[in-house]
């Protein structure tokens, strides 16, 4: 077997021969409440820079905070949702750091009694099994602001020329979710990983407590990693790959460090306790050493009152958690009597709650499931945007299908009525009316352009009479086209057949 030199990757079946992993995931979730965390600013993704801020979020002297009730609701239900005990008493405490996107000079959050402790979640894997991650806590802080470096190849600090700062994320409310030591895992670690992180989004989103986007930062990963010699009780040196912001990326940065820090080991170095950054293009790269506890110089926030909700509050909180996602989604795709293959089809492109959503306003599935499946994706995919960002609602596609249904309009019309839904124009019934798209059902009208398009056509009529039916497909096209497809077709051609036998 030959040992790898410092610097370079470890196969990894070698990694995974000779090594055990130990995990530790600290995701963060930025919660969509109406305000921030303790103060009135509005807490919405994408406004101009340092528009949504205030004496309170900038930490300018004498402003005191104030807390978000729905924020301390919303990490009682998370809490919940991943089976923890929800502390009946806790407080705020101040964590001391500098940092140019933290005004302050120290993050509001919580240290050493956290609102929600010692839970676990189930997480689903792709061959049907389980693994069960237990959770350490899950605790309430604010997010810092943001700073965006220029001149950089990176767009990190190093080699930046300017740096820009934005405080409208400063202050929005944040939960850290953070894991017990994940270890047995072996081979499987960054699937798990993967899992893990994938599973904790579709439970949030359930829960409605944030949009998850982590493409937008409104949910990011730190992912810790370790390794021990197979047989070894003690941990070895973590590593914590900071802010990784994609699900594919939680695997490749796991991954990644287990072959790294094995290369160093069997290069008879130490893996160094640091801060790592994660490159799309698939590595990590040294970031700072890692600081402990001891280093942030917590202390009680002397400006908050201890959060103590009443075991009534938490009961009532307990009654509003839903479904697990991934058995809702079992028992989704059983009803409606479709392959793991479209299953994951659907899930791939966010249509699942669409579709049940529409589902609920009275639709069919099947016909829910080729709208948002088929052309809506596409609309999505034209302007660039998520699904559930078309400006279209689950009611108005149920709405577009009953008019379809009720023989109001025909599929290709009912695509002209969705497209004026998209564009703005006003409901689907008042689409059709304002567009002219109503099907015509007089039979008098539909026989009349029967007649003038076999009279424009001789030779087609002659081919049908003499037996060759195909044939009517071309008169056909010509009424559609003279009714501007406001015709039944299959009624169409039933005229067509009739008057020339």
């Amino acid at each position: 077997m030959t040992v790898a030199p410092a610097g370079e990757l470890l196969d990894y079946d070698d990694v995974v021969a000779r090594y055990d992993p130990v995990l530790g995931l600290e995701v963060h979730v930025e919660l969509s409440t109406a305000t921030k965390m303790f103060c009135g600013c509005a807490n919405k993704f994408g406004a101009e820079p340092n528009t949504q801020v205030c004496p309170v979020c900038l930490g300018l002297p004498g402003s005191l905070p104030v807390l978000n009730q729905e924020a301390v609701e919303s990490a009682i239900r998370i809490g919940l949702a991943l089976n923890c005990d929800i502390a009946p008493w806790g407080r705020f405490a101040r964590k001391n750091y500098f940092y140019p996107d933290q005004p302050k000079n120290y993050q509001i959050s919580q240290y050493d009694e956290p609102i929600a402790i010692n839970g676990h979640l189930d997480v689903p894997l792709d061959d049907g099994t389980t693994w069960r991650i237990e959770i350490e806590r899950a605790h309430m802080e604010e997010d810092t602001g943001k700073l965006t470096h220029l001149g950089s190849d990176t767009g990190r600090i190093e080699g930046a020329t300017t740096s820009l700062l934005d405080y409208n994320r400063s202050g929005v409310p944040l939960i850290e979710i953070v894991t017990k030591p994940i270890e047995g895992t072996g081979a499987r670690a960054p699937e798990i990983a993967r899992a893990y992180v994938t599973a904790l989004r579709d439970l949030l989103r359930a829960l409605g407590v944030s949009d998850v986007r982590m493409d937008q930062g409104s949910m990011r990963c730190d992912a810790n990693a370790s390794l021990k010699p197979i047989g070894q009780k003690e941990f070895g040196t973590r590593t914590e790959t900071k802010n990784v912001n994609s699900l594919k990326s939680v695997e490749v940065a796991v991954r990644y460090e287990m072959r790294r820090q094995a290369a160093v080991l069997d290069a008879g170095e130490k893996v160094h306790q640091e801060t790592r950054h994660f490159h799309e293009d698939g590595y990590t790269s040294p970031g700072r050493s890692k600081e402990t506890a001891e280093d942030y110089r917590y202390f009680p926030e002397p400006d908050l009152e201890p959060v103590a909700p009443s075991a009534e509050l938490v009961e009532r909180l307990r009654t509003t958690i839903p479904e697990l996602p991934w058995l809702s989604r079992n028992r989704i795709q059983h009803e409606w009597g479709i392959s793991d293959e479209v299953m994951r089809d659907l899930l791939n492109i966010g249509a699942i709650d669409l579709i049940t959503a529409t589902v609920a306003q009275g639709a069919s599935s099947e016909s829910a499931r080729a709208w948002w499946g088929n052309f809506l994706v596409q609309k999505a995919n034209e302007a660039g945007v998520e699904l559930d960002a078309l400006p279209i609602t689950p009611k108005q596609v149920a709405e577009v299908i009953k008019l379809v249904d009720d023989g109001k309009l025909s599929n290709k019309l009912a695509r002209q009525v969705v497209e004026g839904v998209l564009a703005g124009e006003g409901e689907p019934e008042q689409v059709m009316t304002d567009r002219g798209l109503v099907m015509v059902r007089d039979d008098s009208l539909i026989q009349a352009a029967v007649d003038e398009a076999l009279a424009a056509n001789p030779d087609v009529a002659e081919k049908i009479r003499g037996g060759k039916v195909a044939a009517a497909g071309a008169i056909v096209g010509a009424v559609m086209k003279a009714t501007k497809g406001q015709a039944d077709a299959s009624r169409v051609r039933e005229l067509v057949l009739a008057a020339c036998r």
